[in-house]
């Protein structure tokens, strides 16, 4: 089979909870401290896999961390069942679902070997994300150990890298060599920028790729755009932007008209959609994906929907003779609420699926599956007080047990 695109999901841990870990994630502050519903979560998840089955995309899992992580608190002179509270909640945070900061992927096309390289983000500047890339690496290390891939460890500390978050890949078709930008920050107002220039050079330098490196707006990382993400998603010759996504942007439109001319940028106006209303409906970080029988789909979150601006800026937008032709709104209100939109939950990968690890890609039976374990296994509420009993929270290590075991990766246990 040919190269496609491999939508990765991150399957929602048990140990899903509001704690208010991601400064400059507005939404994961604001919530701090209300009840979680990890089944729910977790549910919505598969949900979102099963619409993307029904488009004719190609669907993957990454599967949830161990977590609380003991090993870490251990090094921290901690355990899990005396732990500051602080530390408990940064050991069990269930972030690894965003399976878009799991790792940068740069397809075979692109790369001077041919081969499709992937390298582990280290997300070193959250203290509750800097302890995932062991897990993910192991993860990687299994699904893609078919001699055509390239898995890297991550790029070392204080080079902050949070993976395909702030990478894009733009390209006349999938399968076709493409231009990788690699989007970096400097810091906006208050909060942190998390992707550091070096970090993005030096994964491009591994992956033997000539990108395009570009800044973004300060302006859009202190409205709350942590990650490119919540600002910008392109999908082969498309690139759907705010205004005010980057630094410095008639100079990156220039140099990717250079780089690829038939690139479409369909940019919303400031104007049309404000900042602040794109980063609290997370109009961008939606998927966008080619449609098997031609044209493209935005999958974007039901909040979108819901606000009139947005919602009606989209229809104008599908209704007119563009490349973007139709709406596909997706219920991940639990993602949501922590920061994390439908792009979020996912990784991209180009490649030929018969190399991938069959344990992870599903289909409707296999989420059917899923569907069970969590259904059986995984929490209904975490209130902001559970930490106080719940230790080492021995039911949620039992959860992922029960899901390792239905997809036969004992090997990750």
């Amino acid at each position: 089979m040919s190269a496609v695109e491999i939508n990765f999901d991150g399957i929602v841990g048990p140990t899903h909870n509001y704690a208010g870990l991601s400064p400059g994630n507005l939404a994961a502050t604001r919530n701090a401290g209300a009840v979680s519903r990890p089944r729910a979560a977790a549910l919505q998840g598969v949900a979102k896999m099963r619409a993307n089955l029904a488009l004719g995309l190609t669907q993957g899992v990454l599967l949830p961390h161990d977590r609380p992580d003991a090993r870490w608190l251990a090094e921290l002179g901690a355990d899990p069942a005396s732990a500051p509270p602080h530390l408990w909640a940064q050991a069990a945070s269930a972030s690894a679902m965003w399976a878009a900061n799991a790792a940068t992927v740069s397809p075979a096309p692109d790369t001077a070997d041919g081969r499709c390289h992937l390298t582990v983000a280290n997300l070193a500047t959250m203290p509750h994300r800097s302890h995932e890339w062991q897990g993910t690496l192991a993860q990687l290390q299994v699904a893609f150990a078919h001699e055509s891939f390239s898995v890297h460890p991550p790029v070392p500390p204080p080079f902050g890298d949070e993976g395909a978050a702030n990478h894009m890949r733009l390209c006349a078709q999938h399968g076709a060599p493409g231009v990788e930008v690699f989007v970096y920050g400097e810091s906006g107002g208050p909060f942190p920028a998390r992707q550091h220039r070096d970090a993005s050079a030096a994964v491009a330098r591994r992956h033997r790729v000539d990108p395009i490196l570009v800044q973004q707006s300060s302006d859009a990382i202190a409205a709350g755009a942590f990650h490119n993400d919540v600002v910008a998603v392109a999908n082969e010759r498309v690139l759907f932007a705010h205004e005010q996504a980057f630094a410095d942007k008639d100079r990156f439109y220039a140099d990717l008209r250079a780089r690829l001319p038939e690139v479409e940028i369909v940019e919303v106006p400031a104007a049309a959609v404000s900042l602040a209303d794109a980063i609290a409906t997370y109009l961008f970080n939606a998927q966008l994906v080619t449609l098997p029988g031609g044209g493209m789909a935005l999958i974007l979150p039901t909040e979108s929907q819901e606000h009139a601006g947005v919602w009606a800026w989209l229809e104008a937008l599908v209704a007119g003779n563009g490349p973007i032709r139709r709406l596909v709104p997706v219920d991940v209100r639990e993602s949501m609420a922590n920061g994390g939109g439908p792009a979020c939950l996912r990784l991209r990968v180009v490649c030929d699926p018969a190399t991938v690890d069959p344990r992870f890609l599903v289909d409707d039976a296999k989420l059917d599956r899923i569907a069970a374990v969590i259904e059986a296994h995984w929490p209904d509420r975490v209130g902001p007080d559970d930490h106080a009993t719940l230790g080492d929270w021995p039911a949620a290590r039992r959860a992922r047990a029960a899901l390792l075991e239905m997809l036969d990766l004992a090997e990750l246990a």
